[in-house]
């Protein structure tokens, strides 16, 4: 009569020489065992976290593809901050002109603006809207026709675009203003701008002044201006 444990020895010892068979052998006892864990009591909540665990993969994954896609595009040039209408300024350093005494910061953007040369800015905030960027999230990315705008961009890694045709290919031109500086930026009449939140954990915060009330439920505001966006 033949043995049953040595039959069984010798077959694995073949799968063990036969690489396909190995393989076959391995996908039926993981079969074998889902099969198992499905008839337990506790094998729904089990599915069902590692079903979460993979969409929360996913999102993490298009997340990162998105940030590392606007991050990569953006022009290193000493230039980049005089093309995109943008001046910083270091939010812990003494010495930092927007630093006024223990406290912390504090400026006028239509006045630091001016004193920046910063063309095209607001020339008074007639209207002024105050905001934040989660991690990922974007504002703007629309053009105003009848009104100049300033902001004022802190508290995370944020990309600024504005639109510039004297940049080559793009059309545009785009810097990112790190977590531990306060930038001050202007978007003239008729030139699209866009803040994209890049930081993996920070907000940004932001605010707007216009120099005229901008009317978003007419044809004064083009929106969606990128596509990449």
């Amino acid at each position: 009569m033949a043995n049953p444990r040595r039959g069984s020895s010798e077959r694995e010892r073949e799968s063990t020489n036969n690489p396909r068979s190995w393989l076959k052998v391995q996908a039926l006892h993981a079969l074998s065992s889902a099969k198992q864990l499905l008839r337990k009591p506790h094998a729904f909540p089990v599915l069902l976290f590692f079903f979460l665990l993979l969409a929360w993969l996913s999102l993490q994954f298009h997340s990162n593809h998105r940030h590392n896609s606007i991050t990569t595009n953006h022009i290193d040039d000493d230039d980049d901050d005089t093309l995109a209408n943008l001046a910083r300024f270091k939010s812990s350093s003494s010495s930092s002109p927007i630093i006024k005494d223990t406290r912390g910061w504090l400026l006028d953007p239509v006045s630091v603006a001016r004193d920046s040369a910063l063309l095209g800015g607001a020339v008074s905030c007639e209207s002024v809207h105050v905001g934040e960027i989660r991690p990922g999230g974007l504002r703007g990315n629309h053009r105003h026709h009848f009104c100049n705008e300033t902001f004022v961009i802190w508290g995370a890694n944020t990309v600024f675009r504005l639109e510039n045709s004297r940049v080559a290919d793009k059309g545009y031109a785009q810097v990112v203003v790190s977590g531990d500086e306060v930038a001050v930026a202007t978007s003239p009449r008729g030139i699209a701008h866009a803040l994209i939140n890049v930081d993996p954990i920070r907000t940004t915060f932001f605010i707007g002044c216009q120099d005229s009330m901008a009317n978003s439920s007419s044809s004064s505001t083009d929106y969606n201006v990128w596509k990449d966006l």
